[in-house]
């Protein structure tokens, strides 16, 4: 009865990929990469031009999805092409494609469950790929976004930044089952502190730099309730200190009905109105918060309490022969900030929904 259940309230959230990557390579599966305790499967997009210290993006992909499924359905890939960063595609071990967000185990830094083969292949792209480790980031969709929350709040010494769509508080879901109803309703209302001393309590003791959080949410989301959304905003600036109120407030940004709540340096929420759990990515976005691409990265802090900057690297030379990469039915073709391929495949034209967002119709 619960695989039913879960399989009818997650169906949805198969459905919230539906671009189409039109990156230049394949993934490749990564075997024997470290200790994973549940048997979570590595697959890594290294594109031609990476750099010798790239930057690493976690991509983490929904409920019922898999790592393929997340490769096709957003732009991560594609914008390593151009940036020359490394991204890993997790693949959870799970029959129904869920991860592993409840279990103490995943919830507590070293402590097993799927998180820590996560970070495994963190280590091993560290290791094998040169990655920079003070620039690996983590996102993810749904399931995948509750998976981004447990690996900063236990491992916040792993990851400078991530990026929710359509997630939960971290351990939100926390018992012993993977699908938590009262969770999933928005039932669960807790205090900032409450909230935050569930965060601290994923790695006990540390007092390095938290990694810095950025949250979207559709305001109809039935599958994950809206609530959440300002339960995570209780924690998150529990974390950081900051006042539940937003230090800046913009509207329309990064899409038209959107609306972005800044609370400091290290957090901002982000409020689609009339989206429903089928949140689109908004993978350029994610980035410019990432710092690897804008003209500047948000300051972090390092374990002394001594703010830091790090410039994004420049983007890689590509060649101006020949015609570029061409998007794909339903694939986003321009928009403010919009880094990937402009045009289309025949028989669509790249027709603007706004000045955010193109798509290939």
């Amino acid at each position: 009865m619960f695989l039913g259940k879960l399989f009818q309230a997650l169906a949805v959230a198969c459905s919230v990929v539906v671009s189409t990557n039109a990156a230049a390579g394949q993934l490749q599966l990564v075997s024997n990469y470290g200790t994973n305790p549940t048997g979570v499967q590595m697959f890594v997009y290294r594109p031609a031009n990476l750099l010798a210290k790239p930057a690493l993006i976690v991509a983490i992909h929904a409920c019922h999805g898999t790592a393929q499924d997340y490769f096709a359905g957003t732009q991560y890939a594609n914008l390593a092409d151009r940036y020359g960063f490394l991204v890993v595609y997790p693949d959870a071990p799970d029959p129904e494609g869920c991860w592993d967000v409840h279990t103490n185990a995943t919830l507590t830094h070293n402590a097993g469950g799927d998180s820590l083969g996560i970070i495994s292949q963190v280590r091993y792209a560290i290791t094998n790929y040169g990655v920079d480790a003070s620039r690996v980031y983590a996102t993810g969709t749904s399931s995948g976004a509750m998976m981004t929350s447990v690996l900063a709040g236990a491992y916040p010494d792993v990851f400078q930044a991530g990026s929710t769509f359509a997630g939960v508080p971290y351990a939100c879901f926390g018992g012993p089952d993977m699908w938590n109803t009262p969770c999933a309703n928005g039932q669960l209302t807790k205090t900032g502190q409450q909230w935050g001393d569930l965060v601290r309590s994923g790695y006990p003791g540390y007092t390095g730099p938290r990694t810095r959080m950025q949250i979207f949410h559709g305001t109809l989301d039935q599958t994950l309730s809206y609530n959440n959304f300002n339960e995570e905003i209780k924690q998150w600036t529990n974390i950081f200190g900051y006042s539940g109120t937003p230090s800046r407030s913009t509207s329309n940004d990064p899409r038209s009905g959107w609306t972005r709540a800044v609370y400091g340096p290290n957090f901002q929420a982000i409020s689609a109105s009339g989206v429903d759990h089928n949140i689109p990515a908004q993978e350029n976005d994610v980035l410019n918060w990432f710092g690897i691409t804008g003209t500047t990265v948000p300051p972090t802090t390092t374990p002394t309490g001594t703010p830091t900057n790090t410039p994004p690297p420049p983007p890689p030379t590509t060649s101006t022969g020949g015609p570029g990469p061409q998007q794909t039915h339903w694939g986003q073709c321009g928009g403010q900030g919009w880094a990937g391929p402009t045009v289309c495949v025949a028989p669509y034209t790249c027709q603007a929904a706004s000045q955010w967002y193109s798509q290939c119709l």
